[in-house]
């Protein structure tokens, strides 16, 4: 699946079948519901979920958890739009 088709996916109900619970949880993220999107990453324990929580708690305004989960991550704290940042995240599953 392309982020495109991905992307148009956020139009239906659910989201993709073939889709890992990171990109549920991305998915959930993109359609606005940010509990669903926390559930999911906080049941899961790595660096891509700890990624995306990042993101989540940057999303949400509380950047002082978002950087406790960037450096969970081992990722630098994001600057970009949330937006390309999504894109980005999402297109590690996607590949």
């Amino acid at each position: 699946m392309t982020l495109a088709e991905f992307k148009i996916s956020l139009s239906q109900p659910q989201p993709p079948a073939e889709s890992n619970r990171y990109l549920q949880a991305l998915w959930q993220a993109a359609k606005g519901d940010w509990d669903t999107a926390h559930r999911i990453v906080q049941a899961m324990n790595d660096n891509t979920a700890a990624w995306i929580h990042a993101y989540l708690h940057r999303q949400e305004g509380d950047l002082g958890n978002a950087a406790y989960w960037y450096s969970h991550a081992g990722k630098p704290r994001s600057t970009k739009p949330l937006q390309e940042e999504w894109e980005e995240i999402t297109r590690v599953w996607l590949e």
